[in-house]
């Protein structure tokens, strides 16, 4: 890989990283309600599991999945569904200040397995392979893992750290409860471009 190209995917894969998505808006309710330490196996699971994506597209998932578009319409679906049950446990969180050291973030695996129906991580990853992998060497899909992985954690940490700042305003159990509303809308929202690609 040349080093323009290197620098090209680095950008293609910090600007997609550190811009909203499911990922990010579920990073900065976690960081509000249970803050960054709690929150760092999700973190961790968002890392790994987007660098397995980005690696298995490289080579080769895409073209299984433009051989079998069923496969594509199964992922939108289980998206769809996830993100719908998700908006709607943190929309219904239970708004105690207390509820924040017994509550139950994400884990690890959880986290890794939800790239796996996270449109916007979908989109990253086939783009990334088929825009800066033209060759698709084992080593060029290396290098395009360790990028993703390099720039998912100060993106990643960013969105948490927000989310763990909020937490000073969060005092109170109303302002809690609105926050997680709108955290859930904005998950909801994220659903909008799989709607209109699927239209």
């Amino acid at each position: 890989m040349t080093p323009a190209l290197l620098l090209a995917l680095t950008g293609f894969a910090l600007s997609g990283s550190i811009t909203p998505g499911p990922n990010n808006v579920m990073l900065m309710a976690s960081g509000a309600n249970f803050g960054l330490r709690r929150t760092l196996p999700h973190i961790g699971g968002i890392i790994v599991g987007m660098m397995v994506l980005v690696g298995l597209s490289g080579l080769g998932l895409g073209v299984v999945l433009e051989r079998f578009p069923i496969l594509d319409q199964v992922l939108k679906a289980a998206a769809i569904a996830f993100l719908v049950w998700l908006a709607f446990k943190i929309a219904t969180a239970a708004p105690r200040i207390e509820d924040r050291e017994t509550g139950r973030p994400l884990t690890f695996l959880q986290a890794a397995a939800f790239q796996w129906v996270n449109p916007k991580a979908w989109a990253m990853a086939l783009s990334a392979t088929a825009a800066y992998l033209p060759d698709r060497t084992p080593a060029s899909v290396a290098v395009a893992v360790l990028v993703f992985g390099a720039v998912s954690l100060p993106s990643t940490g960013l969105w948490t750290a927000l989310g763990t700042q909020m937490r000073r305003v969060l005092d109170r159990p109303s302002r809690l409860r609105a926050f997680n509303v709108v955290m859930a809308g904005l998950l909801l929202l994220s659903l909008w471009p799989i709607l209109q690609h699927g239209s």
